[in-house]
């Protein structure tokens, strides 16, 4: 009987932990870098790479990188929302892209690499648009590209995609380097602060 009672307490305490956490989906060029971002964020549980966006179920890296099915490389950040809010969220994703640059991010070129905010009820939906207009009037950019949308389903990338900083550093490190990804940002933000 005390198994079973055990068992149950788990399980109620698996099923709050499960409520107690949220998710939201952005897409910001590569998702191998803006899984890496997410995940280095405090109240960030996971962040998995995916696609979004496009007219193809379950689509492949192949279709996806041929620009064929419309979707974007994206990433699901499940987080908990007593430590970090969707808010601050989308904050933070601003921070890792730039908005500036249609179809593209640093030297990944193609509508597959579009930048994006994508909600998933209406008080995100305030959140992600009021975010955008601020950053247009605060004279900072000239343009904003980031598209601001309601979510389409999110398909898992293949597994060799998740989590490849952690399991390839070397070979990660050095496209995010050689992409230049890291000094443009630090330009881009910098300029935008002053």
């Amino acid at each position: 009987m005390k198994k079973m009672f055990f068992a149950f307490g788990l399980t109620a305490l698996t099923a709050a932990a499960q409520a107690a956490t949220a998710t939201a989906v952005f897409a910001g060029g590569c998702f191998w870098c803006t899984e890496s971002d997410f995940e280095k964020l405090p109240g960030v549980i996971a962040a998995e790479s995916g696609y979004t966006g496009g007219k193809v179920v379950n689509p492949s890296y192949e279709s996806v990188s041929a620009g064929a099915t419309g979707h974007t490389e994206a990433v699901r950040v499940t987080y908990d929302p007593d430590k970090v809010t969707y808010t601050q969220l989308v904050e933070y994703f601003w921070r890792t892209i730039d908005p500036t640059e249609k179809d593209r991010q640093f030297c990944d070129v193609g509508n597959q690499y579009r930048s994006g905010i994508y909600w998933g009820s209406e008080a995100e939906r305030i959140v992600a648009e009021a975010s955008k207009v601020a950053l247009l009037k605060s004279g900072q950019f000239k343009d904003i590209y980031t598209e601001v949308k309601r979510a389409d389903p999110f398909y898992l990338a293949e597994d060799y995609h998740q989590d490849y900083y952690k399991k390839n550093p070397v070979r990660y490190k050095y496209y995010r380097l050689s992409c230049g990804r890291d000094a443009q940002l630090k330009r881009i933000w910098q300029a935008a602060a002053k």
